[in-house]
């Protein structure tokens, strides 16, 4: 009867997706009208899992606000006494760190964990080891006092703040599972916001007492017998009763930070559950920061009725608090000491851009100008009030085997969020933005490559091998945003990132007898929107080549640097700029 019961209602009720623990409902109730198609002939048929007894919910509690938060326990322990009488006292002296207003309408209090955590060190000297250990049981004690102390009207939830250490994404295994774990990434995926039922009244046929009954994961799950009769076993659920809670839902799934992936290996991701006020704070292309509890999804494979098919578990997070970085000017940037030692000599010498220049893609010999362009791209300019964009767009034309592909990795590597394609192997929805369907039915946003790099760098190889996507790049070059109008889905997405890209002629070498449009077989609109445009010619010079081939011998022997640190002189490069005076100096 649960696989049919599965079958039926799984778009409404979310039995695999949609996951819910006990902590996180919410006192909102179902109305009649939106409610009666939900579940229109459920009886007693449908169970909990046979290892897990339905967990019922007092209807009578009162002012019993324990059994809100703890309701399979009569009373807290002695030890558990101690612990709440600890934390309310730190509530006492600190009330002045509670916006009453704010929370009634929310329904959650951020703490940080670092300030209380020294707080409560003498009357609870292992909450950080409780907190990481037994998320659950700690977070609803915590709830409990500040749902007492507060004088709150309805269930609260606690937003930690400030949960440390952050885990890398690789490290993310089996073995943190129950644990509170804080991870950071960026969004490439966002669903649809839906309810899920956290907790069902139901009547019995026989004497019509009214019982609630925890609903875990968002699976329905119908009471054994009435509590009341202890004869009942057929019940009638009751979608308009108070004790008929739902709350929000949202899915979205982040990928690890570029400085975070290793080189030619799958970017790691994970998805994380948001509930209650937490939904709708993360969008595409954003940086987080995620405290929650690692939990697994079970998912059968090579089976219909998942009998005999291979039981897959997977890993997501149920999102506890979010940090979002997205109104942070350098999102990605965290420095060291030795880090601030490095800046201040780096500071401290006599020309610093020229520095710079030689500091980035050492390995490939002189292109100073094309390096100093990179450098000044990622560095961007200064935000204008009239809202036209501050950051320029580069473009690099020239021969192959220039290095233009190495500069451009380099790029990518060294701003604090760059992303790097190749255009021979990208896509329009892999360069804006993809409208994909959930298992549900329900769309969900998917982001590319320029919405990845919002405040950051996307730098785009072969430029030339991707006509026919050519057109996806105007909007977000020149409005910094990606729109998206498809599926009765109508949104807009930040895009903020500088393009740096680099295109071979169509023609195999560059034709001096030709204009760059006319090379590249790139179209007007596209190529206005970039701001730089530079040149490389693959010109035949003895002393140029010369010195090119010290240099790689010098590389390849060991002597890093010995060409690169003298100051080459820009005029004797095989570097033309177009549109400008190619005996310019860097500085």
């Amino acid at each position: 009867m649960r696989r049919n019961w599965r079958g039926r209602y799984r778009n409404n009720w979310y039995p695999d997706r949609r996951r819910k623990t006990n902590r996180d409902a919410e006192d909102t109730s179902l109305d009649n009208s939106s409610s009666s198609a939900r579940i229109s002939s459920t009886t007693g048929s449908s169970r909990a899992p046979a290892n897990r007894l339905p967990i019922v919910v007092p209807v009578n509690s009162g002012n019993n606000i324990w059994k809100i938060y703890f309701p399979t326990q009569d009373s807290p322990s002695a030890e558990v006494t101690k612990k709440i009488q600890c934390f309310k006292s730190f509530i006492d002296k600190n009330k002045n760190l509670f916006d009453l207003e704010k929370i009634d309408q929310t329904r959650s209090v951020p703490l940080d964990v670092q300030n209380l955590q020294n707080e409560l060190i003498q009357g609870w000297p292992s909450f950080s080891n409780d907190l990481s250990e037994a998320p659950n049981d700690t977070l609803n004690l915590l709830e409990y006092c500040l749902h007492e102390t507060l004088k709150c009207e309805s269930k609260i939830k606690v937003r930690i703040l400030n949960h440390q250490p952050v885990i890398p994404l690789a490290n993310l295994k089996v073995n943190y599972f129950g644990k509170l774990v804080t991870i950071k990434g960026t969004v490439i995926r966002v669903g649809s916001v839906g309810l899920i039922c956290t907790s069902m009244a139901f009547e019995c046929s026989s004497c019509h007492c009214v019982q609630a009954v925890v609903q875990p994961q968002g699976i329905f799950t119908a009471p054994n017998f009435c509590q009341s009769c202890n004869g009942g076993v057929k019940f009638e659920p009751i979608q308009s009763s108070p004790f008929t809670t739902t709350t929000d839902w949202q899915v979205a799934k982040i990928q690890e930070i570029q400085s975070q992936s290793i080189s030619g290996t799958i970017p790691r991701s994970v998805e994380i559950e948001l509930q209650g006020d937490l939904v709708g704070t993360a969008c595409p292309g954003d940086v987080l920061s995620v405290t929650g509890i690692v939990q697994v999804r079970g998912e059968s494979k090579g089976g219909e009725d998942g009998k005999r098919a291979a039981r897959l578990l997977q890993l997501y997070i149920e999102a506890v608090s979010i940090h979002s970085q997205r109104n942070l000017s350098n999102p990605s940037l965290s420095f060291t000491l030795k880090d601030y030692y490095a800046i201040q000599e780096i500071h401290a010498s006599e020309d610093v851009f020229r520095l710079l220049v030689h500091s980035l893609c050492p390995t490939i010999f002189g292109h100073e100008p094309v390096k100093a362009g990179l450098i000044l791209g990622m560095i961007g300019g200064t935000e204008n009030e009239n809202g036209s964009r501050s950051n320029p767009h580069i473009l690099v034309v020239g021969d192959p085997g220039l290095g233009k592909s190495q500069l451009l990795q380099a790029a990518a590597h060294a701003a604090p969020r760059g992303v790097y394609v190749c255009g021979a192997s990208a896509s329009a929805g892999g360069l804006t933005v993809a409208l994909g369907r959930e298992a549900g039915g329900d769309f969900a946003l998917e982001a590319g490559a320029l919405v990845l790099a919002d405040k950051g760098v996307c730098c785009i190889d072969e430029l030339d091998k991707m006509t026919a996507y050519h057109s996806s790049l105007l909007e977000a070059m020149e409005q910094r945003r990606v729109s998206v109008a498809k599926g009765g889905v109508v949104c807009s997405l930040a895009a903020r990132a500088t393009v740096l890209a680099a295109a071979n002629p169509a023609a195999g070498s560059y034709n001096r007898a030709k204009t760059v449009a006319e090379n590249l077989k790139l179209n007007s609109a596209l190529l206005s929107r970039f701001d730089l445009v530079f040149i490389l010619l693959d010109k035949p010079d003895e002393k140029i080549d010369a010195m090119l081939s010290e240099h790689v011998l010098a590389l390849h022997s060991g002597h890093k640097g010995k060409n690169t640190n003298k100051k080459t002189n820009p005029n004797s490069s095989n570097i033309s700029i177009s549109d400008g005076d190619s005996n310019q100096s860097l500085r």
